[in-house]
């Protein structure tokens, strides 16, 4: 019998596929503590896991019977990749299903900042007419300034050009044919927006900090709906605070969830969501299933898919 532990939240139809294979175990848990975890972990041959359980050596180490942890999502930062191959652990993610859901809040955070929609609905709940004060810009031909191209900065790319902006794009592996590439301090300096699509790793940690804020346009906004930690929180906020650039976006922090220690807290100008960039139906549903299909050509065709360690 192969026991499979769903963590997090999984799609109830992920959950029936998985359970209508015959030899299948499975349990679907998404408010177990970390001790919970740990105490379970040694029962279980697969695990499948969003962006709130972190694999770390010590969770890894009590899964005594894994072989696969699969992260129903694209970034896998949280789960501690190298350490899962010395132990024999395969981990694989979903690309490319969630892309269409972070490309569309990055782009609703375009609209918000260039048009104050937080502030409007705030002050109208408050009964104030704030008209006079609340003017914004179009995005028809603005520049936008994606970094990292991929699925879900082309997505972005392609809704940006509909709507009559320019776009140019920062990336190491520049792939994309309908894309115009630039390198870093072009991006910095000519986009009206930028968003950020690499993942986090020791390249890509603060990639964005006081130096490469300082040459963004003053009237230009960053948006981060990718991985906490890319742009430099403090940074950031010292850098809206104090005029150098209008405004942000953030949908990811370096911790999660966020302490009010953190400086974004409270900032005028920085718009702020809890991680929602695949917090869609759409996205869950394609993730979950996704992942049900790797467990199932894991354990019954043993064949692996998007291994990433």
């Amino acid at each position: 019998m192969t026991k499979i532990l769903l963590l997090d939240k999984v799609a109830k139809e992920a959950v029936n596929m998985l359970k209508k294979v015959e030899g299948f175990e499975v349990d679907a848990e998404n408010e177990l503590t970390l001790e919970q975890k740990t105490e379970r972990m040694p029962d279980y041959d697969a695990c499948v896991i969003r962006s709130a359980t972190k694999f770390d050596k010590a969770l890894l180490d009590a899964g005594k019977k894994l072989k696969l942890i699969i992260r129903a999502g694209e970034g896998t930062d949280n789960i501690d990749k190298p350490y899962a191959a010395e132990k024999g652990i395969a981990v694989e993610n979903t690309p490319g299903q969630n892309s269409h859901a972070v490309a569309e809040l990055a782009l609703g955070h375009m609209f918000s900042l260039a048009r104050h929609l937080p502030r409007a609905d705030e002050t109208m709940h408050k009964g104030t007419w704030d008209k006079k004060n609340l003017a914004g810009t179009e995005l028809k031909g603005k520049t936008l300034g994606i970094i990292g191209s991929g699925k879900i900065g082309h997505d972005l790319a392609g809704m940006c050009k509909a709507l009559g902006m320019r776009t140019v794009a920062f990336d190491v592996v520049q792939n994309a044919k309908d894309i115009e590439y630039v390198d870093m301090d072009t991006l910095l300096s000519t986009a009206d927006y930028i968003s950020i699509h690499v993942p986090l790793n020791d390249k890509t940690r603060d990639l964005i900090k006081k130096a490469e804020l300082s040459k963004m346009k003053k009237t230009a906004y960053i948006i981060n709906c990718a991985r906490g930690g890319i742009i430099n929180e403090k940074d950031l906020a010292d850098a809206v605070k104090e005029g150098i650039i209008k405004g942000a976006a953030v949908d990811v922090y370096t911790e999660e969830p966020v302490k009010p220690e953190n400086p974004l807290i409270g900032v005028p100008g920085i718009l702020l969501t809890p991680h929602l960039g695949a917090s869609t139906a759409e996205a869950e549903n394609n993730c979950s299933t996704a992942a049900a299909e790797q467990i199932i050509a894991f354990f019954k065709e043993n064949k692996v898919l998007n291994k990433v360690n």
